[in-house]
């Protein structure tokens, strides 16, 4: 049983594979939090805890106990305003205005299988293999109540963590502030890893000490964003990728959200996360329920550990439908070939070219719909520009699909231009204040989800989309962040639900556009990374990475992004050199190296390559092809990552049954009378004999993995190396 609970004790055990999560009820009603971490095989963990009068921390009324205080008991979910001065999981304005909140458990059940939540994504249960706990905590007060859901995936070695808040009073109650998780750490020296970036430049790893503050990490632009990501982890000071207490928390939302991490006074650490609060507000009417969304927690021994084991869930219990494990067709994307300057003649031009390569689908970005020549036009006319496509999106689908090819579009649903049509239809479906002249990004506007009436339209305009265009993928983009946020349809009490709203409402059109054409592979995208998150990957199984394309930068994308997020959701392409944003030029087979450990494709003008060029291209094909399998479903290993200013990047893909491997290397810099690289090999079975195709030799799994494998000093410019390892 990965649950079990012992009544003598009030103590509840979770238990994964290779890890311990353990809370108590103690004697007066309160859920103390007690071990979290590698497996203890059952033992009662509540003797590492020692309580003692710590000065102005003060007493619950009914303990009568200077010893015991709730500022520094931990706790699986904190109450607010009655004594504990941390980061707290809940704020509430009570129906006489009063802020207090005072949980005392109330039950508890265990069930097979795993929870569900309506309306949002999570971590879902393929063969029967979870189990789920539900305690229930109340506040005789008020009468709010609030359910703590536990998925326990123990192969997985995951455990997922949500919560429902419901008013059993008779007034209304405001929630303003309800948290996905709350988690104490005791005991230790603590680093915390974030990863924040900005457009162009998402998910750089930032490695700190926990100081004695709040280091809060969040997003209030609508979106996950390029700034930050819902994903934190809180490491032993001297873990590396092999070893060290190391604690994931992943947020499977893709709106604001906040992750505050607490050092306190008594040098433990507090993590609480879950939905941003700044503009958040919800009315909890009698008999009504809040559900938060869900947040992935896992425990391991090094930090490529912990991604090994977050990648699996996020492939096989989070992706859905048909792409989640299968081949995902090379890609070529018109944007960076001709961006506005659309016509059917081009893109039938540069189908051609990319056919004869071996490319097997071809994406028409943005240019192609009503008045879309720049971007202060047309968004929201979902139908074709006839001077651009004079016979229709069909007739170039058909053309496409004539070559042997898929054909995929580009669309950006959730935004509307002033100068289109819906917009002079309805301005009411956009986000803005009254009164107020609305704040434009990229000459847009965001029409509100959070009205039914713009969801149905938007099913209706993009289901029509796919059936007449035959379309085979789908780029979903979204190009700015949201502000000036006030809903036409909402009363003035309930405009702090819009942003929430707003994300039930994506995700509800999500969920029916990709039930009704599940053969369609959606491809998620907001400025590049900016929405890189595990609940849109629920929805679309990759997700364009980042808007630069230069390859050196990607290096520090990916690596980043890889902590938690698969190699198969990172959509990457061969760009042009010298690059679109950066203007630094570097070698094809670079850019195709970086490009592969994606969701491989290219996004150049085909026709402008050389010969040799292309004869590169059509190799990088076939060996992206031949390798996709161990590429997207194998084992990553960032073999530099921590390393500081070494001059290069290094990472190792190892198939699960250690038979195949693929080791790239990137050099950032010439150095004169620089050593040779030497890297140290992992995954691989010591006891085994690998053949590597580039040396045409033999080597032990063993001796790569304990004297490494020498790469030639780079010379030139950004050179990279690539080399293929099969058991024998």
């Amino acid at each position: 049983m990965s649950i079990s609970y012992n009544g003598d004790k009030k103590l509840f055990t979770l238990e994964t594979k290779s890890s311990t999560y353990q809370m108590q009820v103690d004697e007066y009603g309160f859920l103390r939090h007690l071990y979290y971490g590698r497996l203890v095989n059952g033992q009662d963990m509540s003797y590492i805890f020692n309580y003692h009068d710590c000065g102005f921390s003060g007493n619950p009324y009914d303990v009568g106990n200077r010893y015991i205080s709730l500022d520094t008991m931990p706790q699986e979910y904190t109450s607010a305003g009655v004594g504990d001065y941390r980061v707290r999981s809940v704020a509430a304005v009570n129906a006489d205005g009063s802020r207090c909140v005072s949980f005392r458990y109330s039950g508890h059940t265990i069930e097979k299988g795993k929870y569900g939540l309506p309306g949002l994504p999570a971590v879902y249960d393929n063969g029967g293999e979870a189990m789920t706990l539900t305690i229930m905590l109340a506040d005789a007060v008020t009468g709010l109540e609030v359910k703590l859901y536990y998925g326990v995936f123990e192969e997985l070695d995951i455990i997922t963590r949500a919560v429902s808040f419901s008013n059993s009073s008779e007034k209304t109650i405001v929630l303003e502030k309800a948290m996905s998780l709350c988690l104490d750490i005791s005991y230790g020296e603590w680093d915390i890893i974030h990863f924040q970036g900005r457009h162009c430049h998402e998910r750089i790893i930032e490695r700190q000490p926990a100081g004695h503050c709040v280091t809060k990490i969040s997003s209030n632009r609508g979106i996950s964003s390029h700034q930050h990501n819902p994903f934190v982890i809180i490491c032993d000071h001297e873990a590396t990728e092999t070893a060290g207490d190391c604690f994931g928390a992943m947020l499977m939302y893709s709106g604001n959200f906040d992750a505050e991490i607490e050092l306190t006074q008594l040098e433990n650490v507090r993590l609480v996360m879950g939905i941003g609060t700044e503009g958040f507000s919800w009315r909890l009417n009698p008999g009504e329920v809040f559900t938060t969304p869900e947040a992935v927690l896992c425990y391991a021994d090094g930090l490529t550990q912990l991604s090994h084991r977050l990648h699996r869930a996020i492939k096989d219990n989070i992706c859905r439908g048909k792409f989640k494990r299968a081949h995902r067709p090379v890609l070529i994307n018109s944007w960076e070939a001709m961006y506005f300057n659309v016509s059917e003649e081009k893109c039938y031009a540069l189908a051609k070219e990319a056919a004869d390569l071996g490319i097997e689908l071809f994406v028409l970005d943005d240019g192609w719909f009503h008045d879309r020549n720049y971007d202060n036009a047309g968004l929201g006319d979902w139908y074709e520009n006839k001077e651009k496509l004079p016979d229709g999106l069909k007739s170039l689908s058909d053309k496409v699909h004539g070559l042997g090819m898929l054909f995929g579009l580009w669309v950006e649903p959730e935004m509307v231009n002033e100068d289109s049509d819906l917009f002079r239809a309805h301005p009411e479906w956009a986000l803005s204040v009254p009164g107020r002249a609305p704040t434009l990004g990229r000459g847009q506007l965001v029409l509100d989800m959070s009205r039914q009436d713009v969801v149905d339209f938007l099913y209706e305009a993009i289901s029509r989309l796919i059936r007449e265009g035959k379309l085979d993928y789908i780029k979903w983009d979204f190009n700015r962040c949201m502000c000036d946020i006030y809903s036409h349809e909402l009363p003035a009490d309930s405009q702090g639900e819009v942003f929430h709203r707003y994300v039930l409402g994506l995700y509800s059109l999500l969920e029916r556009l990709t039930s009704e054409f599940p053969d369609v592979l959606f491809e998620g995208c907001a400025g590049g990374g900016g929405r890189f998150d595990a609940g849109m990957l629920y929805y679309t199984p990759q997700i364009w990475c980042s808007d630069d394309t230069d390859p050196i930068e990607r290096l520090r994308i990916q690596e980043g992004t890889s902590f938690a997020y698969p190699v198969s959701a990172m959509g990457a392409h061969v760009s042009a050199s010298p690059n679109h944003q950066t203007g630094r030029k570097t070698p094809l087979e670079t850019r195709g190296v970086v490009a592969m450990s994606g969701a491989f494709g290219y996004e150049l003008d085909l026709g402008k390559l050389t010969r040799d060029e292309k004869d590169e291209v059509r190799m990088q094909v076939e060996m992206f092809r031949r390798d996709e399998e161990l590429i997207h479903n194998g084992l990553l290993y960032r073999l530099s990552s921590l390393k500081k200013n070494c001059g290069y990047s290094a990472w190792q893909i190892v198939s699960e049954d250690r038979s195949k491997s693929v080791v790239n290397y990137v050099a950032h810099e010439p150095k004169p009378n620089s050593w040779a690289t030497n890297l140290k090999l992992r995954g691989l079975d010591p006891d085994a004999l690998y053949f590597i195709e580039e040396e045409e030799m033999c080597f032990t799994g063993s001796s790569l993995m304990g004297g490494g494998y020498t790469f030639l000093r780079p010379t030139g410019d950004y050179t990279s190396y690539q080399i293929h390892l099969r058991k024998v």
